[in-house]
């Protein structure tokens, strides 16, 4: 027990008086008010239009048809639109094709796909594809298109089928092709015979746009293939006929044996 006239350090406990009670209920309203917000910007939020799944970049070789679809959730009453950044060109909205182009198409299956679809593909049609939904502020989403294009040889630009060379001298055969990747050329020879490089070396292709035959001589006379290639069906090649006229001296000792 405590002396007399001494102080006692144990806690003091109080009833609660009616300012607790309100402390305690202002809280808890607080904290339930804070909830329902929340809740009700969750809700608000999930009836908002969103996109529920990312366009796909896609690889087409030219000349096929190619679709891109657009999946967008709660669309309500918004519009979707789709653009080609690289024309700045508004190909559709919603379901009106809006550039005067017949190879475009919009189609909406009823639910929340909304695609683009181009029939025949051109080279020209390649690059960022953005759809479009106008809520405010508007949202987007972009996909890119890439065209491959199989390997053409350019006439114009390389060796002509047939080309002559006088015995000793050198010669270079060219062969060009277009292509989407840039097309590899591989020089061969017929009849699985090997290219001379350098007199000093012979192998069985040879790369490069151009071929380059140095001193020529009879053995390299004959048919060359250039093979032009890109990973895009079909490969091409062009033949080149090489023709080496023997000089004059041995003409003249071949005559007079």
């Amino acid at each position: 027990a405590a002396g007399v006239g001494t102080r006692s350090t144990a806690a003091v406990s109080r009833a609660p008086t009616t300012m607790d009670h309100r402390v305690t209920s202002t809280i808890a309203f607080v904290a339930a008010a804070v909830t329902i917000v929340s809740q009700m910007s969750s809700v608000l939020s999930m009836l908002e239009p969103q996109f529920a799944e990312p366009i796909p970049n896609v690889t087409i070789p030219v000349g096929r048809d190619v679709s891109l679809p657009c999946v967008v959730s709660n669309l309500g009453n918004y519009k979707v639109a789709w653009i080609h950044i690289d024309r700045k060109m508004i190909l559709a909205v919603h379901k009106h094709v809006i550039a005067r182009m017949p190879r475009f198409t919009m189609s909406h299956d009823g639910q929340k796909t909304w695609s683009l679809h181009i029939n025949g593909v051109r080279p020209s049609d390649k690059g960022v594809y953005m759809c479009q939904v106008n809520t405010d502020p508007m949202i987007s989403q972009i996909g890119y298109l890439r065209v491959v294009v199989p390997p053409n040889i350019v006439d114009d630009e390389s060796s002509a089928s047939t080309v002559a060379v006088r015995e000793g001298l050198n010669i270079s055969l060219t062969c060009k092709a277009k292509g989407n990747p840039e097309p590899k050329i591989v020089w061969k020879r017929e009849n699985a015979l090997k290219i001379t490089v350098d007199r000093r070396k012979k192998v069985e292709k040879q790369h490069g746009n151009v071929l380059n035959l140095t001193r020529v001589s009879r053995s390299d006379m004959g048919s060359y293939l250039c093979i032009a290639s890109n990973g895009v069906p079909p490969s091409v090649s062009k033949r080149i006929v090489l023709d080496v006229e023997l000089n004059a001296l041995y003409v003249f000792k071949t005559v007079n044996r």
